[in-house]
């Protein structure tokens, strides 16, 4: 396992699903984390249950200077940042275009895009003081293709996909290590509200057919080491089974 100790890690959406277990697999590691999300009671509650290693910063990402702020805190508590996970995400509400309330459909584009703009932005200032750092952002195969009611999300997701990329062609000479994660469909609270939409096939899934979040979470995990280096400015999907080798999942 990738040892992170005295790192420290900023993870968005670190509330539920894939933020709150890969906030658990860092810590395991050794990282410091900090649990950036809007449900203040919900990472209170996961910092309580890590200890001392973690920190509880509640924060909006779609708005920058909250972020920022965020940031700020966590060089406060534990002195610098090392690796930012760009994992908050939402999709709700489902809708196809026809029918898609633009105020809503525009909020998911704030949180999707550019909450991650935003916390590379943040982040990046102080990962270049201290000679570089590892930005990852949680992708999606919807990132790549159209799926019906998810015209803000599938757009969101490929914005987001094209500004990793975007950062690695600016920064990967610079000592930012950047790249995206497509976990595949993933056993969390935006698979319940999918299929409760039941649009689109993706709503029609078994549950056993999702994989469990910390498979993602220990990915992501992997994705700090050296191993992944030849990975950078990519996106890696664990749909790929030698991915998932790579990672140890079984």
């Amino acid at each position: 396992m990738t040892d992170l100790t005295g790192k420290t890690v900023l993870i968005t959406g670190a509330s539920r699903g894939i933020g709150a277990e890969a906030a658990r697999v860092f810590a395991h590691a050794g990282a410091n984390v900090a649990l950036v999300a809007r449900s203040a009671d919900a990472i209170a509650d996961l910092a309580g249950e890590i200890g001392q290693q973690a920190v509880a910063i509640p924060c909006d990402i779609s708005r920058y200077w909250e972020v920022d702020k965020a940031v700020e805190n966590c060089v406060t508590a534990f002195g610098g940042l090392d690796i930012l996970i760009n994992n908050a995400g939402v999709i709700e509400p489902i809708a196809r275009m026809e029918i898609a309330d633009p105020e809503s459909w525009g909020q998911v584009i704030d949180i999707n895009l550019k909450g991650v703009f935003h916390g590379m932005r943040a982040a990046l200032p102080v990962m270049q003081r201290a000679g570089g750092g590892t930005v990852l952002t949680v992708s999606s195969g919807a990132a790549h293709g159209p799926v019906e009611g998810w015209s803000h999300y599938c757009a969101s997701k490929a914005g987001a996909a094209m500004l990793t990329r975007c950062l690695h062609k600016e920064m990967g000479d610079k000592g930012i290590r950047a790249m995206g994660l497509s976990p595949g469909t993933v056993a969390t609270q935006m698979q319940k509200e999918i299929k409760a939409s039941g649009i689109n096939p993706v709503s029609q899934l078994d549950w056993s057919d999702h994989i469990p979040a910390d498979w993602p979470a220990k990915a992501l995990l992997w994705m700090c080491g050296s191993e992944a280096d030849g990975y950078l400015g990519e996106e890696i999907s664990l749909r790929d089974e030698d991915i998932r080798k790579k990672v140890g999942l079984t």
